[in-house]
C-alpha cells in the first residue's frame, strides 16, 4: 500500500474497506478482482482533500461517489442539484446506510473489498556500516538566503504535535516539577525542558530570517551586524536554559533590527547618493579567460574534389572564444602554412555526421548570396564535441541577444557513507574518471547550473555549501551563489548559479517526502528544488530509495510515492504529478536497484569490462521496461563499471558480503547512483558527459556526473504590445478522442493548461463514448465541446517555446483519468496537424490521446529568429556528394507527430543559404514521395500499431479478444516465395514496448528514453521464423538512431481487410468505431512465434493477458506478428555495417533489428554509394570490400580516419593504412593491389 505516514483520519484500527490513498487505478483493479455485483470499497478522493470515493461494482463498471464533508464536518454522498443529501458523522456510520437496500446508490453496498494488508517491513537500514538509520542532523545551520521557505517539508499539522508535548506534561511531569518545588527548587526544569522542544521549529524559523536580514544589516546597520552574527554562531550547540534564553534574546533582537532597519537603510542611501559619483566601480571576479585552442583535422573530401585541393587534407581548426573567431589553417609541403580566419558570424551552422561520429561539416559564409561546406574529420568523437561546445560559447559570448537560449547544468549524485567528503572534489567537478567525460580542452569551462545531490552526508547544511563553493571557486574563479538546500536527515540537495544569471532565477520550491520504515522515517526519501530560468522550468528529485537485492517492488513504491507526494512547482499544476510540472525534470540519486545475476558472472563481466549483459540485468533497466517506473525518462548510455559497494579506501576491489545479526548479506556491485530525466516535447537537451570519479574512495560508492546542455527561453516581451483582436492568435481543436484504461462509464471533460493562458480552461462533457472490452473506454469530444483558447500573447516566437498540458477527469469525481503534454511549435499553420501520445497518471501509463488541432498566428506576429540550439543539425546521412540533407536538431521526448503537410519550424528558421535550400528541398522531396508510396501500398504490410484491435490492450487488463486468440490461429504476412528471411528477423525479443521515435539528440548518440510511442519506421521486431534467441551483435542493430519522421501515422481504417482498397490520399474516417476493427482469418502461413515481451523477466512464465505488459508493447507484438513488414534487401546498406553497432554499443533495454526496408528512407545513393563513381571496387560498402579479402579486422579503423567512401579509397596510401592501424606489409599490400585491380 503506497501513502504517507501518519495516522489514518479513521482511527488507529480502520475498517478494512477503507483504502486511504488507493489510486483511483487499483481500485477498479481490486473491484474487478472481486467481480461480483455489489462489490464496494472507499478510498479517499483524488480531487478534494479531506473528501472520498465510494467504488460499486455493478454489470462489471465501477461506479464512483464523491463523499464529501460540509463546513460542520458532517459527511454526505454528492447528489444530484436539489435533492436533499443525507448526513453522517463519521464513515462507518454512512457505510451502515448504505448496507440497506433501496438508497438510491446503483447497487446496494454487498460484499466489501478488503485492503491488501502489507507484509510488516524489514528494518530498512542502509547497506553502509551501520546497524540502525542514522540520526538526523542537527538543525543548527540555515538555508542560504535564496532557498524558500513556502513549501512545508513534513505534512505533520504542527498543533498536534505541540497539544501532544502540552499535554504530556501536565499529566507527568508536572508532578516532577512540583515535587522538586517542594523540596526547595528554585526552577522548573521539566517545564523548561517542555518548552524548548515546543519552540523547536520556531528557534529554526528565527535563525532563517535572522540569517535572510544578517546581508542588510552589514550593509546598513554594522552596530547590530556584529550582534546578528553572534547570535547566529551561538544557536550551535545550545540546549536546556541556555537555548531558550537565547530564543528570548533573538526576538528582542529581530523585533530590533525590524523596527529599525527601514530608517538605516534610507539614510545610508542618501548619503551614498551624495557622495561622488566619480568613484571607480567595485572589481568583480570574472571566470578565467578560455584559452585558443587548436584541433588537428583532416579535409573529408570527395574524389571528384581531391584534384582541386591537391593531396594535402591536415588541417588544424583554432577556436578563439575571446577574439569570437576561428582559424582553419591548411599544412602543406615544406611546412608552409595557408590559412583561413572566419569570424563568428560567418560561421552559419555546424553539421554532425549522424554515421560517423568524429566527422563534422562546417557551413561558412563566403558573400551574402553564397555558403560553403567543408567537412573534416577529428581524431575522435569526443574531440568533435569539445569543437562544437566552444564554437557555441562563443557564438553565446558574442551574440547580441540580452538572455541566453542554452545553458549548461552540472549534475551529480553521491552516497558519501556517512564520511566527510574530502578536501579534493575537483574530479568530480570537471567530470574527470571513467565513462562518457568531457575533453580536456572542455573540462574547465564552468556549468550555468551546478546540482549537487547526497544521501548519508553528516555534514551541516551551511558547511557544505561553503566547501562546495570553495571547490567552484578554486577551479573556476566563480563565486557561486546558492539557490536553495533542502536537507532529509541526512540526504541533501543544494543547487549554485553563476553570479552572471542569479536574477534569472525566480519561484524558488523546496520540499522533501519520507519513505522509511512506515514512512515515517527520513532515513529513505526524496528531497525536492524547483525554480524557473527565465521562462523555463526546472525540477530536481535526489532520493535515497529502500536497499536490499530483493525489494524491487518496495523500490517501485517509493518512487511512486515521491513522485505523487512531493510538493514543487507551480500550485495550479496540482492536477498532474511532478513528471509532467517542469520543463525539465532531473532525478537524481541512490536509487538502490541491483544486478539480477550471480556474483561470480558480475565480476568476470567487469574485469572484461563488459558492461552489456549486466545492463540486462539491471533491475532498474528492467523495471523502466515494464513501465514501472520512470515512465518516459531518459537515461545516457552507460560505460562505467558499477558504483557500489567498494572497499572503502580503493576503488580496485568490489566487498559484497557483509555479516549481520540475521546472516550473511550480499550486496551485489550495481549501478545503484543514477541521473535520468524528462523534459517536455519539442525541447532542446542534450547529456555531454555521464560518468563516475575513481580517486574519491572515503565511501563504499563513487560519485556520479552528469552534464547537460539544455535549451532555455527568456521572459517573452512583445515588441508589439498585447495583440488586438485582429491581431488574435488562436488554438483551436478540430476533435479530440481518449482511450483511457477504466472499468467506469462516468462522462469526461478535459482540462487545459499552459503559462501562455490567463487561466485554465474546460471543455464540455465529451459526445461520444463506446467499449468493446469492459475494462477500457473510449471517449471523444468534436469541436463544438472543445473551447478555443486564446493565448496571453500572439508572437510565434513566443507560441513555439509554449507547450500545453491535458487531463481528462470525470464528471461524477473530478477525478484525473490521464494527462499529457503537446507541444504547440508543431501545431502552428493555417491547417490542422494530426497530434498523438500517451495518457499517464501517479506515474503509470493510463492510456493514450488523439486529435487533430492548430494554432493560428496573425501574419502580422510571424517574425521569429535562430536559436542558439538550432545553430547545429544532423546530417541523416551523407554518403555521397548528392545524398546530403541536413535535418535541423530534435530533442526532447517528441510525444507529439505533425501532420504530413507541416513544415518543422526548425528547419525553416536553421536554413543557411537559398542554394542549399534548395538541394536539400529537392532531396526531401523525393525521400518524401518514396515514404508516401511506402505508406500507401498495402503490399509493403508494414506493421502499423493504429490499424490493429490489439493497440487498445492495457496494462494489467486481460484482454479477452487477444486470449482467445492462439498463436496458430494469428495470422501473418509471409515473405515471398524462395526467398530466405533475413538474417536477425527469427524470435528476437520485442523492443521492449517501444514506439515512439527515439530522441534524435545533437551530440549524435543514442540515450535511453523507455517505451516511447509512434513512428512506423521504428516498430519492427518480431518476425515470422523459428530461429533461436535473440539475434545481437552482426546485423542491423535496434540501437539505429534515425529521426522520426514529419508526419503521424495513417488513421484508423475501416478494417483490417479493406486496406488493399485503400489509399493514403483517399479521405477516410479519422476515428472509425473500433467494432469496426476486423482480425483477419486465420492463415495457413507457418504461425508466429510470441516475443518474450509477454513474459515477466527472462524466464518467467506468461501468457498473452501477462500483467506486466505495458499499453503499447502488448498491442505491437501483435501488430508485428500480424503485419511483418517485408524482407530486406539481401545487403545491409554500407552506412550501417561495421559502425560498432554490435551489444558493445546497444543501448539498454535489448531492441531486437529494424526488419523493415531502410531502403525506402534513404536517397539510393546513400545505400549503393554514388551513381556517378568512377570508382567500382565490386562491393557495396568498404566493409564488404574488405570482408572478401578477409580482413574485415581493419574496418573500424579505416571509417575512424574517414575512409568510410568507395571512391575515396583510390587515394589511399600507404602512410594513411598505418594511421588507420593497417601495420602488416603483406596486409598492406593486398589491400593496395585490390583497389589497383579495381581502377
Amino acid at each position: 500500500m503506497a501513502g504517507g505516514g501518519g495516522v489514518s483520519p479513521l482511527g488507529l484500527a480502520p475498517p478494512l474497506w477503507y483504502h486511504r490513498d488507493l489510486s483511483r487505478a487499483a481500485a477498479e483493479e481490486l473491484l474487478a478482482r472481486a467481480g461480483r455485483d455489489g462489490s464496494f470499497l472507499v478510498r479517499d478522493s483524488e480531487s478534494v482533500n479531506g473528501a472520498y470515493a465510494l467504488c460499486v461494482l455493478f454489470q462489471k463498471h465501477v461506479h464512483t461517489y464523491r463523499v464529501l464533508p460540509d463546513e460542520e464536518g458532517f459527511l454526505a454522498v454528492q447528489t444530484s442539484q436539489g435533492v436533499q443529501p443525507k448526513r453522517f458523522k463519521s464513515l462507518p456510520e454512512l457505510v451502515l446506510l448504505y448496507l440497506q437496500p433501496s438508497q438510491g446508490l446503483v447497487s446496494t453496498l454487498l460484499y466489501p473489498v478488503d485492503r491488501e494488508e502489507s507484509i510488516p517491513e524489514d528494518r530498512d537500514y542502509s547497506d553502509g556500516e551501520d546497524e540502525k538509520p542514522p540520526l538526523p542532523p542537527r538543525s543548527a545551520s540555515t538555508p542560504p538566503t535564496g532557498s524558500s521557505p513556502e513549501t512545508p517539508t513534513d505534512s505533520t499539522p504542527a498543533a498536534n504535535g505541540l497539544s501532544t508535548i502540552s499535554h504530556e506534561y501536565l499529566k507527568g511531569s508536572y508532578a516532577l516539577d512540583l515535587q522538586a518545588v517542594k523540596q526547595g527548587a528554585s526552577s522548573l526544569p521539566h517545564l523548561n525542558k517542555t518548552l524548548v522542544s515546543s519552540c523547536k521549529r520556531l528557534n529554526g524559523e528565527v535563525d532563517k530570517v535572522l540569517s535572510g536580514l544578517e546581508i542588510l544589516s552589514k550593509v546598513f546597520d554594522q552596530q547590530s551586524s556584529f550582534i546578528v552574527s553572534k547570535m547566529i554562531q551561538q544557536s550551535v550547540n545550545q540546549g536546556g536554559d541556555q537555548e531558550l534564553e537565547n530564543l528570548v534574546t533573538k526576538l528582542a533582537i529581530l523585533k530590533d533590527l525590524l523596527s529599525s532597519i527601514e530608517k538605516k537603510a534610507l539614510k545610508a542611501v542618501q548619503d551614498m547618493s551624495l557622495s561622488t559619483l566619480s568613484s571607480p566601480p567595485p572589481l568583480t571576479r570574472h571566470s578565467k579567460t578560455i584559452p585558443v585552442q587548436a584541433f588537428e583535422v583532416k579535409l573529408d573530401v570527395y574524389l571528384a574534389d581531391l584534384t582541386k585541393i591537391g593531396k594535402s587534407q591536415k588541417h588544424s581548426l583554432s577556436v578563439d572564444v575571446e577574439g569570437g573567431k576561428l582559424v582553419v589553417m591548411k599544412k602543406m609541403k615544406d611546412n608552409q602554412e595557408d590559412w583561413n580566419t572566419f569570424t563568428h558570424h560567418k560561421i552559419r551552422q555546424l553539421i554532425k555526421s549522424q554515421r560517423v561520429q568524429n566527422k563534422l561539416g562546417i557551413m561558412f559564409e563566403k558573400d551574402k548570396e553564397k555558403s560553403q561546406r567543408k567537412d573534416f574529420i577529428f581524431a575522435s568523437a569526443k574531440k568533435r564535441e569539445a569543437f562544437c561546445q566552444l564554437l557555441q560559447l562563443m557564438k553565446n559570448k558574442h551574440s547580441n541577444q540580452d538572455e541566453p537560449d542554452m545553458i549548461s547544468i552540472f549534475i551529480g549524485t553521491w552516497n558519501m557513507g556517512s564520511v566527510p567528503s574530502p578536501k579534493a572534489v575537483g574530479s568530480w567537478l570537471l567530470c574527470r574518471g571513467l565513462g562518457k567525460t568531457l575533453d580536456e580542452m572542455t573540462v574547465t569551462i564552468p556549468h550555468d547550473l551546478y546540482v549537487f545531490g547526497t544521501q548519508e552526508n553528516s555534514v551541516c547544511d551551511r558547511e557544505w555549501v561553503d566547501s562546495l563553493r570553495t571547490a567552484l571557486k578554486e577551479h573556476t574563479e566563480l563565486d557561486y551563489k546558492p539557490i536553495a538546500i533542502q536537507t532529509l536527515w541526512n540526504i541533501k540537495i543544494a543547487v549554485l548559479v553563476k553570479p552572471e544569471h542569479e536574477n534569472r532565477i525566480s519561484h524558488v520550491g523546496v520540499s522533501s517526502v519520507k519513505t522509511g520504515i512506515a514512512n515515517t522515517l527520513g532515513n529513505k526519501g526524496a528531497v525536492g528544488v524547483s525554480f524557473m530560468f527565465n521562462g523555463t522550468s526546472f525540477g530536481f528529485v535526489n532520493c535515497h530509495l529502500t536497499s536490499g537485492n530483493e525489494k524491487i517492488a518496495r523500490r517501485n513504491q517509493n518512487y511512486l510515492d515521491i513522485l505523487r507526494l512531493l510538493s514543487l512547482g507551480d500550485k495550479q499544476l496540482s492536477s498532474f504529478d511532478i513528471s509532467l510540472r517542469f520543463t525539465h525534470l532531473f532525478w537524481l540519486g541512490d536509487l538502490n536497484y541491483r544486478l539480477d545475476m550471480d556474483i561470480q558472472e558480475i565480476l568476470n563481466y567487469i574485469n572484461r569490462k563488459e558492461f552489456d549483459p549486466l545492463l540486462k540485468v539491471d533491475q532498474l533497466n528492467l523495471e523502466r521496461e515494464k513501465n514501472k517506473v520512470f515512465l518516459r525518462f531518459a537515461e545516457e548510455e552507460i560505460s562505467y563499471p558499477p558504483t557500489y559497494r567498494y572497499e572503502r579506501g580503493s576503488r580496485d576491489t568490489y566487498v559484497w558480503q557483509k555479516q549481520k545479526a540475521t546472516g550473511m548479506r550480499t550486496n551485489v556491485p550495481s549501478w545503484c547512483d543514477r541521473i535520468l530525466w524528462k523534459s517536455y516535447p519539442e525541447t532542446h537537451i542534450v547529456c555531454n558527459s555521464y560518468g563516475c570519479t575513481d580517486d574519491m574512495v572515503t565511501s563504499d560508492h563513487s560519485a556520479v556526473f552528469g552534464t547537460f546542455e539544455v535549451g532555455v527561453t527568456s521572459q517573452f516581451v512583445s515588441k508589439k504590445g498585447l495583440p488586438k483582436s485582429s491581431e488574435q492568435a488562436y488554438i483551436e481543436f478540430e476533435n479530440i478522442e481518449a482511450i483511457v484504461k477504466t472499468a467506469s462509464r462516468t462522462k469526461f471533460f478535459i482540462e487545459f493548461y499552459s503559462t501562455c493562458l490567463e487561466e485554465f480552461k474546460k471543455s464540455y462533457e465529451n459526445d461520444s463514448q463506446s467499449s468493446d472490452n469492459v475494462n477500457f473506454l473510449r471517449v471523444g469530444w468534436t469541436n463544438k465541446q472543445l473551447t478555443t483558447l486564446k493565448p496571453l500573447l500572439s508572437e510565434i516566437e513566443y507560441l513555439q517555446d509554449q507547450h500545453l498540458l491535458l487531463t481528462v477527469k470525470s464528471l461524477d469525481g473530478y477525478e484525473s483519468y490521464g494527462e499529457c503534454v503537446l507541444a504547440l511549435k508543431s501545431m502552428i499553420g493555417s491547417t490542422a496537424q494530426q497530434f498523438h501520445t500517451y495518457l499517464s497518471h501517479r506515474g503509470e501509463e493510463t492510456g493514450n490521446i488523439r486529435g487533430s488541432m492548430r494554432v493560428r498566428v496573425p501574419a502580422e506576429r510571424m517574425g521569429t529568429r535562430e536559436r542558439l540550439y538550432e545553430w547545429i543539425s544532423v546530417d541523416k546521412d551523407e554518403t555521397g556528394p548528392k545524398g546530403r540533407s541536413t535535418l535541423p536538431p530534435r530533442s526532447g521526448h517528441d510525444y507529439v507527430k505533425p501532420s504530413l503537410t507541416r513544415k518543422d519550424v526548425g528547419a525553416e528558421l536553421g536554413k543557411v543559404s537559398e542554394e542549399v535550400e534548395r538541394s536539400t528541398k529537392e532531396e526531401g522531396t523525393a525521400a518524401r514521395a518514396k515514404q508516401d508510396s511506402a505508406e500507401g501500398d498495402p503490399s509493403t504490410c508494414k506493421n502499423n500499431s493504429y490499424n490493429n484491435p490489439a493497440y487498445y490492450i492495457l496494462e494489467g487488463v486481460p484482454n479477452q479478444s487477444a486470449a482467445s486468440l492462439s498463436p496458430e490461429l494469428l495470422p501473418s504476412c509471409s515473405p515471398p516465395a524462395g526467398k530466405a528471411l533475413p538474417p536477425g528477423v527469427g524470435r528476437g525479443k520485442p523492443p521492449s514496448g517501444s514506439s515512439q521515435p527515439r530522441r534524435h539528440n545533437t551530440a549524435g548518440h543514442p540515450v535511453r528514453p523507455i517505451s516511447e510511442e509512434g513512428s512506423q519506421e521504428d516498430d519492427g521486431s518480431v518476425g515470422v521464423g523459428s530461429g533461436g534467441g535473440a539475434a545481437h551483435g552482426g546485423g542491423v542493430g535496434g540501437t539505429l538512431n534515425r529521426p522520426p519522421p514529419d508526419f503521424p501515422p495513417p488513421p484508423l481504417p475501416k478494417g483490417v481487410l479493406e486496406m488493399a482498397d485503400t489509399s493514403f490520399s483517399k479521405p477516410r474516417p479519422l476515428y472509425p468505431d473500433l467494432a469496426e476493427v476486423k482480425i483477419p482469418a486465420a492463415n495457413p502461413t507457418p504461425a508466429f512465434v510470441l516475443g518474450e515481451g509477454f513474459r515477466r523477466g527472462a524466464g518467467g512464465a506468461g501468457g498473452l493477458d501477462d500483467q506486466s505488459c505495458s499499453v503499447l508493447q502488448m498491442a505491437r507484438t501483435l501488430s508485428e506478428s500480424e503485419y511483418p513488414p517485408p524482407p530486406r534487401a539481401p545487403s545491409a546498406p554500407p552506412h550501417l555495417r561495421g559502425q560498432g553497432l554490435g551489444d558493445a554499443c546497444r543501448t539498454f533495454p535489448p531492441r531486437a533489428p529494424i526488419t523493415e526496408s531502410i531502403a525506402e528512407d534513404l536517397p539510393e545513393e546513400a545505400l549503393w554509394g554514388s551513381s556517378s563513381s568512377s570508382l567500382s571496387v565490386g562491393e557495396s560498402s568498404v566493409g564488404e570490400w574488405l570482408q572478401s579479402l578477409g580482413l574485415e579486422c581493419y574496418e573500424a579503423g579505416l571509417l575512424h580516419n574517414g575512409w568510410d567512401d568507395l571512391e575515396f579509397l583510390s587515394d589511399i596510401t600507404e602512410e594513411d593504412l598505418e594511421e588507420a592501424g593497417v601495420l602488416d606489409p603483406a596486409h598492406k599490400r593486398i589491400l593496395l593491389e585490390s583497389l589497383r585491380q579495381q581502377k
